[in-house]
């Protein structure tokens, strides 16, 4: 499978509401920035990032695919995708510039396209062209519904259609207002409203210091969160430390971190419980998988941040053994050839071959961006 090709897009997808906001962030669509490569023998692979739609950012991501990746591509042989990856993430002059960011976002988008052709090739899911499903059910917490711009009513009418008409037992809710207690009431009657048997978790986004975390923590304790989402500035290793020798709220985190040495930072100092690495965000497929591998030796699960809305992670999710359950965010899935669905809580396991990453083209036509 010789490399003959590689394209970069950008897709700008609107949201399933107008717009959305959590303690850190507003916006209005979700973009899939990434390559489509093509080889010898007329195979497509396709992979991509997740951005906030910010036009100019996403164009040097595609810069750097076309204009740095694709050179040291070209003519290469596509299925040798642990020698290109090293190729492209240590490449001195984008090593010197890059290791995190834009340069590995871009790594991120060829990986996944390289993931996606091999399995291809294979006539395969990506699940079983790993190894195979290591379960028959894999659970989706939803999102969507947890918006801090939402109102509480909003918040809790939401969440009470997606447990009793869609059926999810788990749920994620954003905090972060400028006093936590704001947080702790709709917490509360969003408790009150549920019950005690649906799985509640909760998202910071960065936000906070780590006294407010603590006095939040506190206030919260009785309101049984499964886990507290990035509740601070996101490198500060010490802090969540603290924070997690002194609250019995799990700590989760990972969407922003850009390696594996990231990761083992916060594991080694027991500062995180539920480890969330992201394709899009480390550099694809091959460096989550060192991620996940990491964390199952140090038997920690692993629950995938969505930036790539679960095309990629529902595969990587029932295939890896340390995976339990799968945010779900619908923003983007309809604009793929095979959505990552979910039914009665439960994600169906992709059936097409590769990484489930092929975009419609009636989206590439309605939602394409030029690159320049």
């Amino acid at each position: 499978m010789k490399i003959k090709t590689i394209e970069p897009f950008i897709l700008h997808l609107p949201l399933t509401s107008d717009s959305i906001s959590d303690s850190t962030h507003s916006i209005t669509h979700w973009a899939v920035v990434g390559a489509a490569i093509t080889t010898d023998d007329g195979l497509t692979g396709y992979g991509f990032t997740g951005t906030h739609a910010h036009l100019a950012s996403d164009r040097l991501i595609t810069a750097c695919i076309r204009d740095c990746y694709a050179p040291l591509l070209i003519d290469e042989d596509a299925s040798d995708i642990s020698r290109l990856w090293t190729k492209l993430a240590r490449y001195p002059s984008l090593q010197w510039v890059g290791r995190a960011g834009i340069t590995q976002l871009a790594l991120a988008a060829v990986d996944v396209a390289l993931w996606d052709l091999k399995s291809k090739k294979a006539g395969l899911p990506l699940w079983s062209y790993l190894g195979g499903a290591r379960t028959e059910k894999l659970e989706a917490y939803n999102t969507d519904i947890g918006w801090l711009s939402f109102s509480r009513d909003e918040l809790i009418a939401g969440a009470t259609r997606a447990v009793e008409d869609e059926g999810f037992t788990r749920i994620k809710v954003k905090v972060g207002h400028d006093d936590p207690n704001a947080d702790v009431v709709r917490l509360a009657a969003l408790r009150a409203r549920l019950g005690p048997d649906v799985r509640i978790a909760i998202d910071g986004n960065g936000k906070w210091d780590l006294p407010t975390c603590q006095r939040f923590c506190e206030r919260a304790r009785d309101l049984d969160i499964y886990w507290f989402e990035e509740p601070l500035w996101y490198d500060d290793v010490g802090s969540h430390a603290v924070l997690a020798r002194n609250t019995s709220i799990p700590i989760a985190l990972g969407e922003q971190l850009y390696t594996v040495d990231a990761f083992r930072s916060f594991i080694e100092a027991r500062a995180v419980a539920y480890v969330q690495p992201d394709v899009t965000r480390l550099g694809g497929i091959t460096e989550y998988i060192q991620v996940a591998d990491l964390a199952l030796a140090n038997r920690l699960p692993v629950v995938p941040h969505a930036g790539e809305m679960s095309q990629v992670h529902v595969h990587l999710s029932y295939w890896h053994p340390a995976s339990t359950i799968l945010e779900y965010i619908p923003w983007i899935k309809d604009h793929f050839e095979e959505p990552a669905n979910v039914r009665e809580g439960v994600y169906l396991r992709p059936q097409q071959p590769g990484a489930s990453t092929t975009p419609l083209a009636a989206s590439f036509e309605r939602y394409g961006k030029s690159l320049s």
